[in-house]
């Protein structure tokens, strides 16, 4: 039986992508974004861009929802009547609601539908759909491919660089002293995703620091395993940040990619609310042991 992934849009896959992707067998589903009155669609009616435009005009940070259960319920149906079978791939149920509500809206069918919590967010997330996309090209059954995701969805590293500790301090994360003081000293923290929880690895004086710790938390956790999908975001209106650190770092992608390939996306509103501009990220799976 044919196989349609499902996940979020906490994934940052955007219609865009989908369709310079060929549209494939994917649907996602948009959490809400509410700024002031206002509500919208994530990457349905605020793309990326226009997120980030009101992330800078607005005093107060907005709000994201979750996915509800009657959506997810809505994905599958269409699904199961097309005669597919789902795998719905969800951001980290310790991160959203997401997953709990896919969790319940599969359980209203009887067979064909597999839930996997991603344990990641934005480009952690997206490598594990691109992985999904990958087994079911392949010709794997939604069952395989749902085993198969919950195998190596540990195995992938999500390692970001913030630029600035404003959102961070707007969204009560850091005490506004820390974040005026780190402000006046250049820090820039380095964050991750273990265990389905965003975590700070280290902080660096500087935007060149921040790049070089960057890179050695890459170089720690094993190496990238270029056979395997991989994704680099940036938050923001531009990449600049981002093509900076990819030259600064070629020594990582040369021996097994052009620069000029890397995968390259923008990042959503879900981790974008609390990073803001000028973050860049990067997920891969980890070189095996």
């Amino acid at each position: 039986m044919a196989v349609r992934i499902i996940t979020d849009s906490a994934s940052d896959i955007t219609p865009e992508d989908i369709e310079a992707a060929g549209s494939p067998a994917l649907t996602v589903l948009p959490l809400s974004i509410t700024f002031g009155s206002d509500t919208y669609a994530d990457s349905v009616d605020l793309t990326h861009r226009r997120f980030y435009e009101l992330l800078v005009e607005c005093d107060d940070l907005p709000k994201t929802g979750q996915v509800n259960p009657y959506a997810f319920e809505g994905a599958i149906r269409k699904a199961r009547e097309a005669e597919e079978d789902a795998v719905v791939i969800t951001v980290s149920g310790k991160l959203s609601g997401t997953y709990e509500s896919a969790v319940s809206a599969a359980s209203g069918f009887d067979g064909g539908v597999y839930v996997v919590d991603s344990r990641n967010v934005c480009v952690g997330e997206r490598v594990l759909v691109d992985y999904a996309l990958r087994l079911v090209r392949e010709g794997l059954t939604a069952a395989d491919i749902a085993t198969a995701l919950e195998q190596v969805r540990d195995d992938i590293f999500v390692v970001g660089l913030l630029d600035t500790l404003e959102y961070l301090r707007r969204g009560g994360r850091v005490p506004a002293a820390a974040a005026a003081v780190g402000q006046l000293l250049s820090i820039k923290p380095v964050i991750s995703v273990e265990d389905g929880e965003v975590v700070v690895l280290g902080k660096a004086r500087g935007s060149k620091n921040g790049r070089n710790l960057l890179t050695q938390q890459i170089e720690k956790s094993g190496g990238i395993d270029f056979s395997m999908p991989i994704a680099l975001g940036y938050a923001g209106l531009d990449d600049v940040l981002l093509r900076k650190y990819i030259e600064d770092s070629r020594g990582i992608w040369e021996a097994n990619v052009c620069a000029d390939d890397l995968p390259v996306y923008s990042v959503g509103a879900t981790i974008g609310t609390h990073v803001g501009p000028g973050a860049i990220a990067l997920a891969f799976f980890k070189k095996s042991a």
